[in-house]
């Protein structure tokens, strides 16, 4: 586990990492992007991903950090939304209220207001570098930039309706409507705000099942191609001086 708490976390990165410094150099440290069925364990897997990267921190590099549901209120903090509309921000907000919401805001629709912040937020964020993005079609948002490296976690649905039943203490009914619906809410915002399909392999430098490779050994797998890569661009240089992991 984390020794500081997952927000925790963020704030000090987004603190640490927020000036204007026209100097600073972007996509020089990586970034991995985690889509995931619920239940496959992107929680458990980007916890140990981010001890296992921070072991290999270069000096003076931000640290590994996730942003998952903290990118929320980093997306509020951002753009200086009041705190109360992060329930309008989910994933599962209906179309509806978050037109009414967005429009109410800025004057312009939904895909302006909310998924241009937030895809926004993403972008700052990944070009900083050293940070796991879990979901929000952040591997979508990132897709054209070269130290973006994109992964997908499937599990078989009997273990997933485990692992949402252990993770938030739920029956099994209560676990399979929390998946039905919260896939559902992924697979709608992917393909009505960037018109794909979430679970389309292409889009994924890895897909990697969580019956078949626990957790551990998940995360295990992913730093080695990130650090491989990380390596094998070291060993050559770059004329930009940016990373191309990729």
């Amino acid at each position: 586990m984390l020794v500081l708490g997952s927000f925790e976390k963020a704030k000090r990165y987004i603190q640490e990492h927020s000036s204007h410094d026209v100097t600073r150099q972007y996509e020089h440290f990586p970034c991995i992007t985690i889509s995931r069925e619920t239940g496959a364990g992107a929680d458990v897997v980007s916890e140990k991903l981010v001890e296992l990267l921070g072991e290999k921190k270069i000096n003076d590099s931000p640290e590994w950090t996730i942003f998952d549901k903290n990118l929320i209120q980093k997306v509020l903090d951002d753009h200086h939304l009041p705190s109360y509309l992060d329930k309008y921000f989910q994933e599962s907000t209906s179309s509806a209220v978050t037109s009414l919401i967005s429009e109410t805001l800025t004057g312009q629709p939904a895909s302006w207001s909310l998924v241009s912040k937030t895809s926004q937020t993403i972008f700052k964020l990944a070009r900083t570098g050293n940070v796991i993005i879990v979901e929000m079609g952040a591997n979508f948002v990132t897709a054209k930039l070269r130290n973006a490296f994109h992964i997908r976690l499937i599990a078989d649905y009997e273990d997933r309706v485990k692992h949402i039943e252990k993770v938030y203490n739920l029956n099994r009914k209560e676990a399979e409507n929390f998946i039905k619906k919260d896939d559902e809410a992924r697979r709608n915002f992917v393909e009505k705000n960037f018109h794909k399909k979430i679970d389309d392999p292409q889009y994924y430098h890895l897909v990697i099942n969580t019956s078949l490779i626990p957790y551990d050994e998940t995360a295990r797998i992913i730093c080695r191609i990130v650090d491989n890569r990380f390596k094998e661009y070291s060993s050559h240089g770059s004329n930009e001086g940016t990373t191309a992991l990729l």
